[in-house]
């Protein structure tokens, strides 16, 4: 379809929380209020227009580069535009044009659609076993068509994939676990239909939460310390290094107030102690199991198991296509470090799901150059 008269420029963040209210399967990494949340970047909010009629909007996210005057533009999860009705390479040329005339000297962007699913029990059978190295060995479930014919129209324009290999990149990762709350024809399961997608053994032990005498709230902000003092807690015994507890609470108290109820904090307790926490985010028609923490007593009362149960639950009742918990390796090597989180949530019922992944154009060349010498540099 030809669409001569699209442009782009700025919105409004009104504007384009109006649009997205009209829109499915949008992102929250795709709202205005994300930016005031991501902390180091600056967020911009930017639209297609169809003559008079704003037909796609995005995020963009600038970061300036160290020294020179000059920003990496970066789109995360999206733009927001039907690229089945409008021409990808159309579109997309016309917001390079526009970001490289305003300084920036790259644009990255990860569109977020699926590309290929693989069922959660498949996934699980085939961990281990000789014949299947990764993903890619083993027969999908499902592929996307017109997620494929946009990666090769980001190909054909010049931008390059992110090789993440078996691992993951500093961004959104292209292959994530996401526990599916709807039928293929789009009827809503209930949580009983979702848990005959777990393991024999995941779905014995969430029987057994909901059995127990745990307690499960909806917190407010002033409880995310309860989350952070666990969150803490499992950093120091998985050895990352976590997030202040002020960015917590300032993502809570931004989302809700833009979108009442986006962001929600759950906390399961047995006796007044605090046992498991999550914070789940929701947008449009999807939910994002965001963070989780666990205390090391009382294992056998399962509360992260429980909290996963009402998790489905509220997310369902949303009307919420999936349930998204973050990214996984493509490997299938049972030895390899990340097979036991691909492991663990394929457990949960989650399918496997590649994306889009995240591509790069250069808009300055010897400034993109520059600048992806720098990163290698800083990540030796």
């Amino acid at each position: 379809m030809s669409h001569n008269e699209l442009r782009v420029r700025p919105i409004s963040s009104t504007e384009h929380t109006a649009f997205l209210a009209t829109a499915q399967d949008v992102s929250f990494l795709q709202r205005p209020e994300w930016a005031q949340v991501k902390g180091g970047w600056r967020g911009e909010s930017l639209g297609w227009f169809d003559s008079d009629t704003l037909v796609g909007v995005a995020l963009v996210l600038h970061r300036h580069a160290p020294v020179i005057k000059k920003t990496l533009a970066y789109i995360p999860d999206g733009p927001v535009i039907d690229f089945t009705v409008y021409d990808p390479q159309s579109a997309l040329s016309i917001l390079a044009s526009y970001l490289k005339n305003r300084g920036a000297f790259q644009l990255r962007l990860g569109p977020g659609l699926t590309v290929r699913t693989w069922g959660a029990a498949a996934v699980r059978k085939s961990f281990g076993k000789e014949e299947f190295a990764s993903l890619d060995d083993l027969e999908t479930a499902s592929v996307n068509d017109d997620a494929r014919k946009l990666n090769e129209a980001l190909d054909r324009m010049g931008f390059t994939k992110q090789d993440v290999g078996m691992d993951f990149a500093a961004g959104q990762p292209e292959y994530v676990a996401r526990v599916a709350l709807q039928d293929a024809e789009g009827n809503q399961l209930d949580t009983d239909q979702v848990m005959a997608s777990y393991s024999s053994t995941t779905r014995n032990e969430t029987r057994k939460s909901l059995k127990s005498e745990l307690k499960v709230e909806v917190g407010e902000t002033k409880d995310m310390a309860r989350f952070h003092a666990l969150y803490n807690h499992t950093a120091e015994r998985q050895e990352f290094t976590g997030r202040p507890l002020s960015y917590f609470e300032k993502m809570h108290t931004v989302l809700n107030a833009a979108v009442p109820g986006s962001c929600t904090l759950y906390i399961a307790s047995h006796e007044g102690v605090d046992l498991a926490s999550a914070i789940v985010l929701r947008s449009s028609n999807l939910a994002w199991y965001l963070y989780g923490a666990s205390s090391s007593e009382q294992r056998k009362l399962f509360a992260p198991k429980a909290l996963m149960h009402h998790m489905i639950s509220d997310s369902t009742d949303d009307g919420c296509r999936y349930l998204d918990q973050g990214g996984v390796s493509a490997t299938l090597d049972g030895a390899h470090h990340l097979a036991g989180l691909t492991k663990f949530k394929t457990n949960t019922g989650c399918d496997i799901v590649q994306t889009n992944g995240e591509w790069d154009l250069a808009l300055n060349k010897p400034l993109a150059w520059a600048f992806e010498k720098y990163m290698n540099w800083r990540q030796k």
